[in-house]
């Protein structure tokens, strides 16, 4: 579906309240939103095409207030999407539209759900296959439980945070973050709805899951996905941002390491973002995990990347 058809879209038509009779009236309606927000999303650096902004952000905003309002209770959206994906960004632009409906918005990462360093490194000395935070196994489940019944059920809630630079990288808990009054949680995280699959499939894996002890260490990380499935069921709709290539996700992750040691910053060697990427795919590979995921009814929308990061076909899976 080309981007500029999409409101013509019935999905699209009916998330953003059109119809024949009103098409005109609500079109001035999108206008009035779209020249309302485009300042602000200027003024925090948040970038995009107008044409985004109009055929997606806004009518997706539209349909999550709507969501949130037909709930009666506050809106719990999952996002899942892999490194250099937009999950963030995406997120900002749609506080700032939703911020104009009326809905407050907030977001979780699954990364404000880690273990903190000292479970983890207890963790590490069990398994020492668990090298880097990220893989299942690594988060506290019951604080993402608690954080989503609190978000459903109070007005005041207490919303994790982590801090990646504390121990020198390796990151541990900070101090949460209050919040009232949430209309919707944006849960966001680079396998959020991923469930597990037939550990038959680790046989014929794809690359970098090649020796026997790879694939083991797949199996298990497929094992503690189970784990997660109380999470994924508190979620009341799933997004997935889907490269066209997950690959590209190796591409960006340099990218953005090398733009930060252009600008004096520490970052990772080429070779050494390439050793942690693969590390992600070793424990939920994107072919075997992602691709069978936007094809399900688990998920109410597909928005891909393009290998430059432009916006691709977006569609819900039928």
């Amino acid at each position: 579906m080309a981007m500029s058809n999409i409101l013509a879209d019935e999905f699209w038509a009916q998330t953003s309240g059109t119809t024949p009779e009103n098409v005109d009236e609500r079109k001035r309606t999108l206008k009035e939103l779209r020249d309302s927000v485009t300042p602000l999303l200027v003024q925090k650096g948040l970038l995009f095409s107008v044409d985004t902004l109009e055929n997606l952000w806004i009518p997706l905003a539209l349909w999550l207030s709507s969501q949130r309002q037909q709930l009666g209770r506050p809106l719990i959206q999952g996002i899942l999407g892999g490194q250099g994906t937009g999950k963030t960004t995406m997120c900002a632009i749609l506080t700032v539209i939703l911020a104009k409906l009326g809905c407050k918005s907030v977001s979780l990462s699954l990364d404000d759900l880690y273990k903190t360093y000292s479970d983890r490194l207890l963790l590490k000395q069990q398994d020492p296959r668990f090298i880097w935070r990220g893989p299942p196994g690594t988060h506290d489940i019951e604080l993402g439980l608690a954080t989503l019944e609190a978000i459903r059920s109070s007005t005041a809630v207490q919303i994790p945070r982590f801090d990646k630079s504390a121990y020198l990288g390796a990151g541990d808990r900070t101090a949460s973050e209050t919040v009232t009054n949430v209309d919707i949680l944006f849960f966001e995280g680079w396998f959020v709805g991923a469930q597990p699959i037939d550990p038959q499939a680790f046989v014929t894996a794809p690359p970098p899951i090649i020796t026997p002890e790879e694939q083991e260490f797949a199996r298990d990380m497929n094992t503690l996905l189970h784990d997660y499935i109380p999470l994924w069921e508190r979620l009341d709709s799933l997004i997935v941002l889907c490269p066209t290539d997950y690959r590209c996700s190796l591409q960006w992750r340099q990218q953005a390491e090398q733009q930060m040691i252009a600008k004096g910053k520490a970052g990772m060697t080429d070779a050494e973002v390439a050793q942690f990427v693969e590390y992600f795919w070793r424990s939920l590979h994107p072919e075997l995990f992602i691709k069978p995921l936007v094809k399900s009814s688990l998920v109410d929308l597909v928005i891909e990347i393009e290998s430059d990061r432009n916006l691709g076909a977006v569609y819900r899976p039928k």
